[in-house]
């Protein structure tokens, strides 16, 4: 029997298809989770396509892709999920040329396996999904890029979820006051993100301040803000971003927001956190006793036309 593909809404069918499909157990159970961050969240900044893969009744399976908000012509793939029982059958064939056609209509000229921040399941694809790789590969995708996520203890007697208290104090000392984001604050937040580090982490701190299982922390001195840190954006387990103003650095502060952070997601229940698309492993290395665990491959294709 042929498949079938059709555009799709996110339900509780497409999440169950993806906690059966992603083979690593911290992907399956943040399904909804993601699915949520790229559909329903995503859609609010920027061009969604959902597409699913059916033979007869059966949902085999998934794909969501997007257009770049801050670069139309740049396209992703943002996850692409076929059910154990249907691999190797074409299914993910069949909604990678469909998704490459939609988006090539709508303008895309190139198109990237790898996350559309703010919104975002993973960097690219994790080294572990050996059957992506050959699948992107055989695509005529090209890797470009080699990301990595950082993983944390947050049990008892981590150095990551160490108390703050006395650091607190310290900054306190020098004019510094570190506090819970309130909702009030994104204004401000997303200003100062933008303006100081550019990028996407404005919508992540959006998506982050004052929503359940998400939250964010950050340091001002005499109403300025001097750094941030923020958790939850895309998935309850992963860390960030954060950021603190060139003219603040050697003050601690990057340290203290980002252990309040840890605590926050320790105390709803988490053992571990993953701070994704990392950038100075020294720093959360040394800070938090993390390491390196998740390694992604980002690919890329320019596309001829619809």
């Amino acid at each position: 029997m042929d498949v079938e593909i059709t555009e799709l809404e996110p339900s509780a069918t497409v999440v169950d298809l993806c906690r059966r499909a992603l083979d690593l157990p911290e992907d399956a159970a943040e399904a909804a989770a993601i699915v949520d961050a790229l559909t329903r969240g995503a859609a609010a900044h920027r061009p969604v396509v959902v597409l699913g893969a059916t033979r007869g009744a059966d949902l085999t399976g998934v794909l969501v892709g997007s257009v770049s908000s801050r670069e139309p012509g740049l396209g992703h793939v943002d996850l692409v999920a076929v059910a154990p029982g249907q691999r190797r059958r074409g299914v993910g064939r069949a909604l990678l040329v469909e998704a490459q056609r939609r988006l090539a209509a709508s303008g895309v000229t190139e198109l990237l396996l790898a996350g559309n921040p703010p919104h975002y399941a993973w960097p690219g694809i994790d080294v572990r999904y050996t059957p992506a790789i050959c699948a992107a590969l055989a695509h005529g995708y090209r890797q470009d890029r080699t990301a990595w996520n950082m993983t944390v203890d947050l049990t008892d007697g981590s150095p990551a979820v160490r108390p703050t208290d006395a650091a607190q104090r310290r900054l306190a000392a020098q004019g510094v006051t570190v506090r819970r984001a309130e909702p009030a604050d994104v204004p401000a937040l997303t200003v100062f993100a933008r303006g100081t580090f550019g990028g996407a982490w404005d919508g992540e701190l959006a998506a982050s301040v004052g929503r359940p299982e998400a939250g964010a922390h950050l340091a001002e001195r005499d109403g300025q803000i001097l750094g941030f840190a923020a958790y939850g954006s895309s998935r309850p387990s992963w860390f960030g971003p954060m950021g603190t103003a060139p003219a603040a650095e050697g003050l601690g502060i990057g340290g203290l927001l980002l252990r309040r952070c840890l605590r926050d997601q320790a105390a709803a229940g988490l053992r571990s956190a993953q701070i994704g698309w990392v950038g100075p492993v020294p720093f959360y290395s040394g800070t938090a006793g993390a390491r390196i665990e998740r390694v992604f491959f980002l690919y890329r294709k320019t596309l001829t036309g619809p």
